[in-house]
């Protein structure tokens, strides 16, 4: 029972240890993929700008377009979807246009785009599909509808082939987008207002925007994401060379640099990780080295109470390495021991943790070895001095100590 409590603080160092890698690996993971899920990482957003090096019109983002400037147009989109290092490009088109289904007369979002919006985007398809290539090239009157449109105006039929007017036009239904995966957990969310938005609007093909909604196949902005890290700076470069080609060397457009800005906050979530990995990696010490303070007591306690079996073990022909080593080995046994204990332990705390979030936790082998390599420094710190007092007793006096 004695050696059972002395080891609970190494148990505790070692979950906190454990917990410590599991946590952050975690947030570092989620964070990534939400950057990833929401199409902010290694990104720019394309949109009108007066020129001129005004540098307040190029901080403007695609809500606060200048709309004296020369439009970017479908024909600019076509020109950067084929550069090299694109992972993702689509343009957008934004309308709010009347609802007239049924008796309804309030007013819904028509957004014309491609179909790299929605993977970008991490949407799936609840029924039906997404636009074709002829269609998003023939400016066919069809449209996707969000989760929560059908929800709101389809609840006990599918909308599935059925005519959709917006305004003055009319569009075929042909899909539905699912819930949205990203958020639909009971754990963390990630922009949860705009993606609901973004399932509350009506989607068509950008060529059908940019035919009957704007005036010379203008686009509002254009987003492009870059294939990799090393690559956004080149992608970045190759767009403004592409554009200023194709509009006579004006720069009458603009960047919101939103892959900078996400590198930024990374950079600053990274440092706040290593802030907090100090802190609980301080925490883990001092639960490994009040663990071995009892370790090393308990030991020297042992000693007093094993007195006549090391005696009898000196004076059958016990070495002082032999019983230098035998509890040198009963130290390290307990710390391993310990170890365990708190492998099994965080393990288990971290899947009730996972389950209660909806959110899995990932245990990264770096935390399981650093744990265990710090629990046997402990046990061979520990068990140093009591092994070596042991090693040194007279083996008469130890026969005879009790008497």
């Amino acid at each position: 029972m004695r050696t059972s409590l002395t080891l609970i603080g190494i148990t505790i160092g070692v979950m906190a240890v454990i917990m410590m890698f599991s946590t952050i690996h975690g947030i570092k993971n989620l964070i990534s993929q939400s950057m990833e899920g929401m199409g902010w990482d290694n990104s720019l957003m394309i949109h009108p700008s007066s020129g001129g090096g005004n540098n307040r019109n190029r901080r403007h983002g695609f809500r606060s377009i200048n709309r004296e400037a020369k439009p970017l147009t479908r024909s600019d989109y076509m020109a950067l979807k084929g550069l090299d290092n694109v992972k993702s490009i689509y343009g957008i088109i934004e309308n709010w246009e009347r609802n007239r289904k049924g008796s309804a007369r309030d007013y819904t979002k028509l957004r014309a785009t491609n179909i790299s919006f929605f993977e970008n985007k991490t949407f799936d398809l609840q029924r039906g599909r997404f636009f074709n290539a002829f269609e998003e090239s023939n400016a066919a009157k069809v449209c996707i509808i969000g989760y929560y449109y059908a929800e709101t105006n389809y609840k006990n039929k599918s909308p599935i082939g059925q005519n959709l007017v917006l305004g003055d036009k009319s569009f075929r239904i042909i899909g539905v987008l699912a819930e949205d995966s990203l958020n639909r957990g009971k754990g963390f969310n990630f922009n949860p207002w705009e993606r609901k938005r973004d399932l509350e609007a009506v989607y068509i093909p950008l060529s059908t925007g940019a035919k009957y909604l704007r005036l010379n196949n203008a686009v509002e902005y254009i987003y492009v994401q870059a294939d990799s890290d090393e690559n956004f700076q080149k992608l970045k470069t190759s767009v403004t060379q592409h554009l200023l080609a194709k509009h006579n060397m004006a720069h009458d457009f603009g960047f919101q640099d939103v892959g900078s800005m996400m590198l930024k906050i990374s950079t600053e979530m990274e440092g706040m990780m290593k802030k907090w990995s100090v802190t609980l990696m301080s925490i883990a010490g001092i639960s490994l080295f009040v663990g071995g303070i009892g370790l090393f007591s308990t030991l020297l306690i042992s000693i007093n109470e094993r007195m006549m079996e090391i005696g009898i073990r000196k004076s059958l022909g016990a070495t002082e390495r032999d019983v230098f080593g035998l509890f040198l080995f009963e130290s390290l046994i307990l710390s391993i021991i310990a170890s365990i204990q708190g492998i099994v332990i965080s393990m288990l705390i971290l899947f009730i943790v996972s389950k209660s979030i909806d959110f899995s936790f990932a245990i990264p082998s770096q935390g399981i070895l650093i744990g265990v390599g710090f629990s046997i420094l402990i046990g061979i710190i520990s068990g140093i001095y009591p092994a070596f007092k042991a090693s040194r007793l007279d083996p008469i006096k130890a026969i005879y100590y009790l008497d």
